[in-house]
């Protein structure tokens, strides 16, 4: 991708270029928690989301992770950030991050997932009510109520 050399410096050049070539990709994940502050797991390829049915994007460069996700709850906990000056990407909220990160914690770990879980409840924005709605949505409810409660408890 190209831009204009006088253009300002994004603060996130990856998720820039990979959401002008997947317009309709959404930042996911380990991704979306960093920019989040979630995490301090580097992501080694941009994470993002595509709803099941449409074509992955094929990108070289950056590395790139596509999860393919249902399109009843892909547009759940829809954000946007902005990554360079008058530049938005498409990102899944705090919230909603959070809970994906459960939701795949099989995957991607369980200590990452609680601990995203625990930065998120101590976030002054946070909603547990919107929490639990978004696990009941994605189907994780006991497993983030059960971890929303010892992180309580502690």
């Amino acid at each position: 991708m190209f831009r204009r050399a006088d253009a300002p410096a994004a603060a996130y050049p990856d998720l820039l270029a990979v959401s002008l070539r997947a317009p309709r990709a959404v930042v996911c994940l380990l991704s979306a928690a960093a920019v989040h502050d979630l995490t301090d797991e580097i992501p080694m390829a941009v994470q993002i989301a595509v709803p099941r049915g449409t074509w992955p994007p094929k990108l070289d460069h950056p590395p790139v992770e596509v999860f393919v996700w249902d399109p009843a709850t892909f547009e759940l906990g829809l954000d946007s950030v902005e990554v360079a000056p008058g530049e938005r990407v498409r990102i899944y909220s705090p919230g909603r991050t959070a809970v994906d990160l459960m939701r795949m914690r099989n995957k991607l770990g369980e200590s990452v997932a609680h601990i995203a879980l625990r930065r998120y409840l101590a976030r002054r924005d946070a909603r547990v009510a919107d929490l639990f709605a978004y696990a009941k949505a994605l189907d994780v409810l006991g497993p983030v109520r059960a971890a929303v409660d010892v992180l309580a408890a502690s």
